[in-house]
């Protein structure tokens, strides 16, 4: 999964695009579309450890009231602004709408806390279809174009692995 990550901190604002690939109990990483060797494991509520090119680092992260993430290492502070993926595409091919039956995944692993459609609803894009939770932080997975909801894999609560089918919009 892409994102695009608007960082700022003491050096000033960058705009990086972030990939992120599940590489069997590791992440594979590409940061400006050069990979880097990269694992993270979270060591406590707000807290992951990072493994970066051999190097670790603990990060904190707390999710801040207008939306951005603050991040500290004990060097140096950031904040950072994570991109829906699908608002960029949109916004860097005009209004794309998917086309056919669209399986719905999980972007990365936690757990289903809400469903907010039934099987036979209407939605449209852009419109939330449930609430996964990962890394203490809930992220709405949205439809990806107008339709209705053909099938949902997921309950609420249970646990998911990033790419694993969640529902699917026709």
């Amino acid at each position: 999964m892409k994102f695009e990550v608007l960082v700022c901190g003491a050096s000033g604002k960058q705009r990086r695009v972030v990939e992120l690939e599940r590489n069997g109990s590791s992440w594979r990483v590409a940061l400006d579309g050069e990979a880097i060797d990269a694992d993270l494991i979270e060591i406590d509520p707000h807290t992951v450890s990072v493994l970066i090119e051999g190097r670790s680092y603990a990060l904190q992260i707390t999710q801040l009231p207008n939306s951005p993430l603050k991040l500290q290492t004990p060097l140096q502070e950031f904040t950072a602004e994570v991109a829906d993926p699908r608002a960029w595409r949109s916004r860097r091919h005009g209004l794309l709408q998917a086309e056919g039956r669209q399986q719905i995944v999980a972007p990365m692993p936690g757990k289903v806390v809400r469903i907010l459609v039934n099987v036979g609803d209407k939605v449209q894009a852009g419109q939330g279809l449930l609430v996964v939770e990962a890394m203490k932080m809930q992220n709405e997975i949205r439809s990806p174009k107008n339709g209705s909801v053909e099938r949902l894999l997921a309950k609420e609560g249970q646990p998911v692995n990033a790419g694993e089918i969640l529902c699917i919009v026709s």
